[in-house]
């Protein structure tokens, strides 16, 4: 799956996906077969964060 390349698109993207569909980030990566880890470095590239308390990138 491609994602999104702009930070504020990739978290608007991501943050709809967590709200309509997944318990958590990890259970959105293991549906869309994504690398957690990697994804989690590349928000943090970003200057983003998951929220696992509220479910969301900030």
């Amino acid at each position: 799956m491609q994602l999104p390349s702009d930070g504020a698109m990739l978290a608007s993207f991501l943050n709809t996906k967590l709200r309509d569909g997944y318990r958590s980030l990890e259970a959105l990566c293991d549906d869309l077969e994504l690398d957690l880890e990697a994804l989690l470095a590349r928000l943090a590239a970003l200057g983003l964060v998951y929220d696992a308390a509220h479910n969301c990138v900030r």
